[in-house]
């Protein structure tokens, strides 16, 4: 049986499109339905969601990229706060393509594996109780990034509230403050961004060392914040 609020929050934090604004009021009854979330966090989703619904399909996606897509430490992609730019996020992708497809799930999407979004599809298909506990080793990032969102004035950090609760645990705190020690990234700054985000392609093909590790063992790697890349001019 399908969670139908991580569906509907992995469609909240997906690029906007026509289809899912479309698709907001249905995402809004889901969530507000749901009594695991406060009832505060069900009121501010339901801003959250009408905002989506009636904004400009452009502001909307412009606002998207400047705070996902162009903001390191906002990053969707979840192993970029755990491995940074080594090559182990190769490895530990291969290996959650792996446990997608021993779960019967094939992402749909081009993007990649550790894509927020995706794991969320993903665990509304799993048993309550993994995806709780998936959560909950990911609590201190999904905090990390509700601060961060919530400091820049954005809606979606109600979406992050919202996983932090369906985790049903506090974020260890010392993680949670290596993770915001991190500065900010300045999404106007072009160059900066640049030099920071080239890294080797990641690929996906077979790999005889990566093993099928559950994805709980992989994100139980967050504990550690990925460490910052200082002074990178290549």
């Amino acid at each position: 049986m399908m969670d139908r609020t991580l569906k509907a929050l992995s469609l909240i934090l997906s690029y906007p499109t026509d289809e899912l604004q479309a698709a907001m009021p249905e995402i809004g009854a889901v969530l507000s339905a749901d009594l695991r979330i406060k009832p505060d966090t069900r009121v501010a989703l339901q801003r959250l969601t009408k905002g989506l619904e009636q904004g400009d399909l452009y502001d909307l996606q412009e606002s998207y990229v400047m705070l996902f897509d162009r903001s390191r430490t906002l990053s969707l992609n979840l192993f970029e706060h755990v491995h940074g730019e080594s090559r182990d996020r190769g490895g530990a992708m291969v290996s959650l393509v792996e446990t997608y497809r021993e779960g019967g799930f094939e992402p749909a999407t081009t993007e990649l594996p550790d894509h927020l979004p995706v794991l969320l599809e993903f665990l509304s298909t799993r048993p309550v109780a993994e995806a709780r506990d998936i959560l909950a080793d990911a609590a201190h990032i999904l905090d990390a990034i509700d601060t961060r969102l919530v400091r820049r004035g954005s809606g979606y950090a109600d979406a992050f509230t919202a996983l932090s609760q369906l985790a049903g645990t506090e974020a260890d705190a010392e993680a949670l403050a290596g993770m915001l020690s991190q500065p900010d990234d300045d999404p106007n700054d072009l160059a900066a961004l640049d030099a920071v985000w080239e890294e080797a392609e990641v690929t996906f093909g077979p790999d005889p060392n990566a093993g099928c590790p559950q994805v709980r063992d992989m994100l139980a790697m967050m504990d550690t914040p990925a460490p910052k890349i200082l002074n990178r001019s290549v």
